[in-house]
């Protein structure tokens, strides 16, 4: 593995911090949604990680022999979450139904609070591989000197 591809695996991984910090400000902003039926309520939704080296091991080369053998991680997805919405009684709501009840997201704000940490804290993790790896380098073209 060439020392280029640090700032590759770290830039990679830096992107896939801010799709899950996009969609965690994306779950917050909608937390208090209303709506009158449970198809146009909005869903908590959660990025899908996946290690881009995965085809690698399938293909049973051993990591240390191949050069693409670890290149970061990637978003395979975003899926919605499967947990039950909020179901409340509220017949004065605007937004309520036939029955008086009222649908709100499955938003977990504490759950996305504590997400939306993990997910500052590894890009801050990126940075410092990558800060890391810059002053490596320049250390390394002083030896000459």
């Amino acid at each position: 593995m060439a020392i280029n591809s640090i700032f590759d695996i770290a830039g990679s991984g830096m992107t896939a911090q801010s799709v899950r910090l996009n969609t965690t400000a994306s779950n917050l902003a909608n937390a208090d949604t209303a709506s009158s039926s449970i198809d146009q309520t909005y869903r908590a939704r959660k990025p899908i990680f996946a290690a881009v080296h995965q085809d690698a091991l399938n293909a049973a080369i051993p990591p240390s022999i191949n050069d693409d053998a670890s290149r970061g991680v990637e978003v395979r997805a975003i899926v919605e979450s499967d947990a039950s919405l909020e179901r409340r009684y509220q017949p004065d709501h605007p937004m309520a139904d036939a029955d008086g009840y009222v649908f709100y997201p499955n938003v977990n704000v504490v759950e996305e609070m504590a997400d939306m940490m993990s997910a500052s804290r590894s890009f801050q993790t990126n940075v410092e591989v990558l800060n890391s790896a810059k002053t490596m380098m320049q250390r390394l073209l002083t030896i000459g000197q």
